[in-house]
């Protein structure tokens, strides 16, 4: 059922006056998409990748994995590379994008590969949302664990980057809250009734709240930022509906998203979906280094950042002299959300 209601999803997503392009990443999602428009009998399907400079034993791509993709449904496939030198000025360009502060390192990654798209396809189908619906992040996993009762706990320490108490040690008095109010949110969406279990109660919050307000505008903020519209046909109503019917272990299996790897494995080569998971890699913000650093701490130390005294100069002086301890939940940075936050509101005049 749930590979019927996928191939319809991508039917629905071809229709449009001009040719329809898809951002293939090289994970199980969007390579899934390519596997179903050949299916469907798409032919000189255009695709696209991105990739950045490598920092160490991290990698600033996926292409081998993407490429693998477009060899096996012969796609008319394009490579982005971008290298550090035109990180900084991407930021910038990202930056005047946003229409609110966005402090995933991925953004500028959209934002640059929309750039490129927009020029080939003016319409693109991407797998956004099939992790949130389908429970493919690490952090679904302890669920099946747990009581329903303890969604929350389990939740916020995954996904929380600070408790209460070093989130007043990051701003100033100013701004300080007397109550943990991303905790309120949070226990108030998971204790709804209709989830009866701690995986649907997450599944539910993801759905509902992270996915519109974080992923979805994400993509839909960069890409419309250069004309380019992106559709996601994991988001099709009648299959979140059917996965949200869909029992808790289908979705947990082989470490996540079981029941979609058993559609892929009917479409797709077993590399693609027996990789490890992968995230849009942008190792220069991922680890706050070289001119990207050099534009955090300019941003920080500003006159009118030290006016605003949004952050306490001390817990900004703590990530700049250890950068180790910078790093956040999902493979973010505590010092980029930093920044990221005072660029975006110097550069949009917000006093």
């Amino acid at each position: 059922a749930v590979g019927e209601a996928l191939r319809t999803a991508v039917r629905r997503r071809l229709v449009a006056d001009v040719p329809v392009g898809v951002l293939l990443s090289g994970g199980l999602d969007s390579s899934l998409i390519v596997a179903l428009l050949a299916e469907a009998g798409q032919q000189h399907l255009r695709t696209f990748s991105i990739g950045f400079d490598s920092r160490g034993d991290e990698a600033g791509d996926e292409f081998h994995y993407s490429d693998l993709v477009a060899r096996a449904f012969d796609t008319d496939h394009q490579r982005v590379r971008l290298a550090d030198d035109d990180l900084v000025p991407a930021v910038r360009r990202t930056v005047l994008a946003m229409t609110e502060p966005m402090g995933s390192h991925d953004v500028v990654a959209f934002h640059l590969l929309s750039e490129q798209v927009a020029q080939h396809v003016k319409v693109a189908q991407s797998g956004q949302g099939a992790d949130e619906v389908f429970a493919g992040y690490g952090y679904h996993q302890p669920l099946a664990e747990v009581s329903r009762e303890a969604a929350a706990d389990e939740f916020a320490a995954a996904f929380f980057d600070r408790d209460h108490a070093e989130l007043n040690r990051v701003v100033g008095p100013a701004y300080a809250l007397d109550r943990d109010a991303s905790r309120e949110l949070l226990d108030g969406h998971l204790a709804a009734p209709g989830a009866q279990t701690a995986l649907d109660a997450v599944l539910r919050l993801d759905t509902h709240l992270m996915l519109p307000d974080d992923p979805v505008k994400r993509v839909d903020s960069m890409s419309m930022a250069w004309g380019l519209e992106v559709r996601t046909p994991f988001l099709d109503q009648d299959l979140v509906t059917l996965a949200a019917h869909c029992p808790p272990e289908h979705k947990l299996a082989r470490g996540g998203k079981g029941v979609l790897k058993d559609v892929a494995r009917e479409v797709l080569p077993a590399e693609v979906i027996d990789r490890p998971k992968g995230y849009f890699p942008v190792p220069a913000l991922r680890n706050v280094d070289g001119a990207v650093r050099e534009l955090v701490v300019e941003a920080l130390q500003a006159p009118v950042a030290r006016e605003r005294a949004l952050f306490r100069p001390e817990y900004v002086a703590h990530l700049l002299a250890e950068p180790d301890r910078a790093a956040a939940a999902a493979g973010s940075n505590k010092l980029w959300q930093l920044g990221l936050l005072e660029l975006w509101l110097q550069s949009h005049g917000v006093s």
